[in-house]
């Protein structure tokens, strides 16, 4: 304070109110994947945390969906289990569609995440649909992509949907557990179906062996995929369903067993193909009488393909079939996105105590495999503790998200994702704002004013239900001071200890209700 010397009036100003503490983001999902493109206008944003709020923002910056291309054949009877794989449809053993372009699926996931009440939340493309996730997911691009999710305070889970695509998935998933060391991020795992060619015979067995056990309370995992309605038919098109033209030889070309040579509709395939394969369209000269080979434009062909694939659509029912399985095929998408904007949801209309649990699950069919109740016991409770958390179609009440588990099923400390999270959103808020603490004299006013400030956090905590309690004294504890968390050498040190206890509510996973005849008393 300075010295008064000169005569008048002077104002000083004193604080009436303790610091408060702002609390910290519970729901704002990092997604990791592929992109059709990356910009910022020109800016490009490869490997950089993008923040967005709709699939209209997503679409300015990464792009729009992919277009996976399958390729057609006829194929005999006999031959049609010899040849089919986990990429392939085929319908009546011989018509067949097998996938030729890559599958990136980020897209359809984003739609998912936003449908199911996603709002903020972060995207980092690590390549264009020409990729292949594992190729371009190293071990440099990874220490890239940690080291910038490391600096945006405001991420608190990681999702990473098209892992499954691919044959390192469970590197990648352990790679996301190694970064919870920060005791910070929630990790949402999708079990994989498929490892190259081959379906997985027993996935959630699968899965549990190759995850390990480090970090595991800090993740959970869904099963099953979801049947979802993210493509609809006009999403199949001509570039979706194309026929083999490089191979294509029309002395050769059959459609047997469906149509033989004599057919109006074989004729008209097989037409539309050598005028494709050909690439030229046969157009008149200046002088109107000598016709001349003109080469088809890109935009030509692609409406000459769109035409051959809506007369198909129209004339040749096994096509019609084939293409609504590749629609299908397409629309089984994990349910890791989805339940990133559920997790988005509960927190924002209920809290983040509140388990992501008992929740219908939107723009889904059905789930792609029936869980029952003996198959979910063993999901929910397995001997090594690793829960998997179901998602289950009920009559009369939709698709649902039905387990509240983390990982770390055997522990009572962790068992529950609303108790890990609500820990991380306690320990987060706290240590933001103690850092304007740092330096400030190790003394019993700095500790009444920590306290202070602790104690009215948990209490805003505890009226909303965070806490689980009668009274306030009942819900939480702040403890801090000489003879109580520190020792005099600790002040010496420049060490102040807080201890923080804390009743966090825990769900009612089990409702047993009892009922007894008691005797008729009137």
């Amino acid at each position: 304070m300075g010295e008064y010397k000169t005569p008048g009036v002077y104002i000083k100003e004193k604080n009436a109110f303790p610091n408060s503490i702002v609390e910290a983001e519970t729901a704002i999902p990092v997604f990791i994947g592929l992109t059709e493109k990356a910009l910022n206008g020109t800016d490009s944003l490869d490997f950089k945390p993008m923040k967005i709020s709709s699939i209209t923002e997503y679409r300015k910056y990464f792009g729009g969906a992919p277009t996976p291309q399958f390729t057609l054949s006829v194929i005999k009877t006999e031959e049609a289990d010899k040849t089919l794989s986990v990429y392939d449809a085929t319908i009546n053993g011989g018509l067949k569609a097998t996938l030729k372009s890559k599958l990136c699926t980020l897209y359809y996931n984003m739609v998912m995440f936003f449908a199911n009440g996603g709002g903020t939340c972060y995207v980092i493309s690590i390549g264009n649909y020409e990729k292949n996730l594992s190729d371009v997911y190293t071990d440099k691009s990874k220490e890239t992509i940690f080291s910038n999710i490391k600096k945006v305070q405001d991420i608190t889970m990681l999702v990473v949907p098209e892992a499954v695509n691919v044959d390192t998935c469970m590197n990648i998933y352990t790679d996301l557990l190694n970064l919870c060391d920060s005791k910070k991020y929630f990790v949402l795992l999708d079990i994989p179906l498929k490892k190259g060619n081959k379906i997985i015979d027993k996935p959630i067995e699968t899965f549990r062996e190759a995850i390990g056990t480090n970090n595991i309370s800090y993740a959970a995992a869904y099963y099953p995929w979801l049947e979802t309605s993210v493509l609809s038919d006009n999403d199949i098109t001509g570039k979706t369903l194309t026929w083999d033209i490089e191979n294509f030889n029309p002395d050769t070309f059959s459609l047997a067993p469906f149509y033989n040579v004599d057919s109006d509709v074989y004729k008209f395939i097989k037409d539309a193909l050598s005028a494709i394969k050909k690439g030229t369209k046969t157009v008149l000269d200046k002088d109107g009488k000598t016709p001349q080979e003109v080469p088809l434009t890109k935009n030509e062909l692609s409406q000459m393909e769109n035409d051959l694939h809506n007369a198909l659509m129209q004339n040749w029912p096994e096509y019609q079939l084939l293409a609504k399985k590749v629609k299908d095929y397409l629309n089984l998408l994990p349910p890791s996105a989805a339940m990133a904007g559920i997790y988005t949801m509960v927190d924002n209309t209920r809290g983040v105590w509140k388990a992501p649990a008992n929740v219908s699950v939107n723009y889904v069919n059905k789930p792609s495999e029936v869980i029952d109740n003996k198959t979910q016991e063993e999901m929910n409770v397995p001997m090594d503790g690793k829960a998997v958390n179901a998602i289950r179609s009920f009559v009369g009440e939709g698709i649902k998200v039905w387990g509240a588990r983390t990982l770390n099923g055997n522990s009572l400390d962790w068992r529950y994702i609303n108790v890990r999270r609500t820990m991380t959103f306690l320990e987060e808020s706290v240590k933001n704002a103690a850092r304007a603490y740092v330096f400030e004299p190790n003394d019993a006013n700095t500790w009444i004013n920590m306290k202070c400030m602790i104690e009215n956090f948990l209490r805003s905590v505890w009226k909303r239900g965070g806490l689980a309690g009668a009274s306030p004294e009942d819900a939480y504890e702040v403890h801090v001071g000489l003879g109580d968390t520190m020792t005099a050498e600790d002040i010496l040190e420049g060490i102040m200890r807080i201890t923080v206890l804390v009743a966090i509510s825990h769900p009612a996973e089990f409702i047993e209700i009892t009922f007894q005849q008691q005797m008729q008393k009137s």
